[in-house]
């Protein structure tokens, strides 16, 4: 299953989902973008060498989704093999470990320390000038939580079965 993430003015993201891996996390990223939610949010949040975070429904990161799915990783009991290794595309959540619900982030570089603390579920294939071109977008610093100065628009997520 491949997932493409259009990012208005800046091009394209291609992922390759694992649902065999995280079965629940893929389930609820594919019915949420084939329901077009995600459609005109933005990148809420770029820290440049770590990650590229949206899926905020008012594009505010402390802002909560209306639902919560388990969280499918190690520390939660649950056996993920995927790695945040750059590309990586993954499930935000809350400190409890069944917060995840719509907002997610693409790895820009290697973030190991996430492995088994948080839903990896598919990793890109192509795009990677895409993802650096976002990462290196001005923000407004730590205080924000790296809130983009300018948020690049998610124009769109395809999902190919």
């Amino acid at each position: 299953m491949k997932c493409t993430i259009t990012t208005k003015d800046i091009g394209d993201m291609v992922f390759e989902l694992y649902p065999d891996d995280a079965p629940i996390t893929v389930k609820n990223f594919v019915e949420t973008a084939k329901s077009g939610f995600y459609d005109g949010l933005a990148w809420c949040r770029i820290v440049k060498d770590y990650v590229i975070q949206g899926g905020s429904p008012d594009n505010d990161i402390m802002t909560d989704s209306e639902w919560h799915i388990k969280g499918e990783f190690e520390a939660n009991g649950v056996s993920n093999p995927q790695k945040h290794c750059r590309g990586a595309i993954s499930m935000a959540r809350d400190d409890d470990y069944d917060t995840a619900g719509t907002q997610f982030f693409v790895v820009h570089k290697d973030a190991h320390q996430l492995d088994g603390k948080y839903a990896a579920f598919g990793q890109m294939i192509s795009g990677f000038e895409v993802l650096d071109a976002i990462a290196q977008m001005p923000t407004l610093g730590p205080q924000t939580w790296n809130k983009p100065v300018n948020m690049p628009e998610i124009s769109k997520i395809v999902i190919e079965d």
